[in-house]
C-alpha cells in the first residue's frame, strides 16, 4: 500500500484522520462502484457520517458542533476521497458540511438556534446551494432568479442549474436578486441569500426539479431547478438583504482548500490502484511495474500529488490567521495544482491498466471521469489562473 501519511499532522488532525478512516473502512470500492453504476446517492455512507456528528464539523460547540476548522476538514475530505470513494464520495457530503457556515456567520439567532443543532446531530441537512443559472455560471452577479418582497414574505421566480444533492437535502441556501442589476452601483450588490425549506417548496408547487444526465459522479446527482411564485417568509433571509454576494464570498477560500484536499485524495486513490495493478499484472514473465514506461508516469503523478498536498496542508494551517489576500492566493494555487495532479494520476492509472483501464470493475475509469470534473468545479482551472494572474502577479484583469 502506498504511504499516504506524508505530511505532519496535529493531534487533532490525526484524530480526524483515524476516525474517518474507520468509518470509510465499511465502504469499499465495490460499494462506490455500485453506487456510480446504479446512480444511487450513498445514503448509508452519508448517514454514517451524520450519525457521528461530522456534518457539524464546522459548527460551533454552542450549537452541538465539533468546532473544527479548515485544518481538520482538509484531512477529513482527503481521507474520504482516498478511501476509494474518490471525488464523488467527498462531494456526497461536502455541502452538508459547508452550506451551514453562512448561517453561523450571518443567520438570525432564531434560525441558528432552531436548525444548527439539528444539522450537527445529523437530523437535518443543508446539502444544496443554489447559485448557478443557465445564463450565469462563473459570472454569478448576472443571476436572473428574483425575489420580490410581498408583505412579510418574498416571492421567488427563476431557474437554477447544476445544483447538486437536492435529493439528499432538507434545505437549500438560495441566491436570488432582490434589487435589479440596473439599479445598483456595483454588480455585486443586490443579491440576497435565502434559506429555503425544500419540503415546503414542493408542497407549494413552487419548485420543480429535473435531474441532469451526466457522465461523472453518478452517485451525486445534479439538477435543474424551476421556481415559480415560491413564497418564503422574510425570516428566511440569511444576513442582510442585497448583501448576499459578499456573504457568499466569506469562507469561499477555505472551502476551496477542502475541494483541493478532495482532489488530493482522488489522486492518491488512483495511484494506489495503479501501483497495485502494476505489481500484480504480469506480461512476458514479469510484473509490468518493472518497466520504466509504467513506473515513471506513476512516480511522476505521485510526486505531483504529494507536492500539491504539501501546499494544501500548509495553506490550511494558515487559513484562520492569514490575510484574505494571502489565503485566496494559496487556495486558488492549491486547487489548480491539486486538480491537475489528480487528473495526471488518474490518467497514469488508466494507462497502467491498459485495456482494463476502461473496465468498470477496476475503478480507475471512474477516477478518471471524476478527475476531469475537478478541473471544472467549483471553478475552472482558467479562472484560478485568472485570480493568480491578477491578485498575485499584479497583471491587468483579463475577464
Amino acid at each position: 500500500m502506498v504511504d499516504r501519511d506524508t505530511v505532519q499532522l496535529t493531534d487533532q488532525q490525526r484524530l480526524v484522520r483515524d476516525s474517518i478512516r474507520d468509518i470509510c473502512s465499511d465502504f469499499d470500492q465495490s460499494y462506490w462502484r455500485e453506487k456510480d453504476v446504479q446512480g444511487e446517492y450513498p445514503h448509508e455512507f452519508a448517514d454514517a457520517l451524520a450519525d457521528g456528528g461530522w456534518f457539524g464539523a464546522l459548527l460551533p460547540e454552542a450549537y452541538d458542533g465539533a468546532g473544527m476548522g479548515t485544518e481538520e476538514v482538509v484531512v477529513m475530505m482527503e481521507e474520504i476521497a482516498a478511501s476509494g470513494g474518490g471525488f464523488s464520495a467527498a462531494q456526497a457530503v461536502h455541502g452538508a458540511i459547508y452550506n451551514s457556515v453562512p448561517l453561523v456567520k450571518y443567520g438570525s439567532e432564531s434560525m441558528k438556534d432552531d436548525l444548527l443543532p439539528k444539522v450537527a446531530r445529523g437530523e437535518e441537512s443543508i446539502q444544496a446551494f443554489g447559485l448557478t443559472e443557465p445564463n450565469a455560471g462563473s459570472d454569478s452577479t448576472s443571476i436572473e432568479t428574483r425575489a420580490e418582497r410581498d408583505g412579510d414574505a418574498y416571492v421567488i421566480d427563476g431557474q437554477k442549474i447544476w445544483i447538486s444533492r437536492v435529493d439528499a437535502s432538507d434545505y437549500i441556501v438560495l441566491m436570488a436578486r432582490t434589487t435589479p442589476k440596473a439599479e445598483v452601483e456595483k454588480r455585486t450588490q443586490g443579491l440576497t441569500m435565502f434559506l429555503v425549506d425544500l419540503d415546503d417548496a414542493y408542497a407549494q408547487d413552487g419548485l420543480e426539479i429535473e435531474q441532469i444526465d451526466k457522465t461523472a459522479s453518478g452517485a451525486v446527482h445534479s439538477y435543474e431547478l424551476f421556481f415559480e411564485s415560491l413564497r418564503v417568509p422574510a425570516t428566511a433571509v440569511i444576513g442582510e438583504v442585497d448583501e448576499g454576494f459578499y456573504q457568499m464570498l466569506d469562507g469561499l477560500n477555505e472551502e476551496r482548500l477542502a475541494i483541493a484536499a478532495e482532489c488530493i485524495g482522488l489522486g492518491e486513490a488512483a495511484i494506489e490502484a495503479g501501483v497495485e495493478y502494476a505489481n500484480e499484472r504480469e506480461v512476458f514473465g514479469r510484473a509490468i511495474g518493472s518497466n520504466q514506461a509504467i513506473q515513471h508516469p506513476l512516480a511522476e503523478a505521485h510526486a505531483r500529488v504529494q507536492a500539491a498536498k504539501s501546499m494544501v496542508y500548509d495553506a490550511a494551517s494558515e487559513a484562520e490567521a492569514g490575510s484574505q489576500k494571502d489565503v485566496g492566493a494559496r487556495a486558488n494555487m492549491s486547487k489548480f495544482l491539486a486538480a491537475d495532479a489528480a487528473f495526471e494520476a488518474a490518467d497514469a492509472a488508466v494507462q497502467t491498466h491498459g485495456g482494463f483501464g476502461i473496465a468498470r470493475e477496476y475503478d480507475v475509469e471512474r477516477y478518471f471521469r471524476e478527475a476531469r470534473l475537478t478541473r471544472l468545479v467549483p471553478i475552472t482551472q482558467q479562472l484560478a489562473l485568472n485570480y493568480i494572474g491578477e491578485n498575485v502577479l499584479g497583471l491587468p484583469r483579463s475577464y
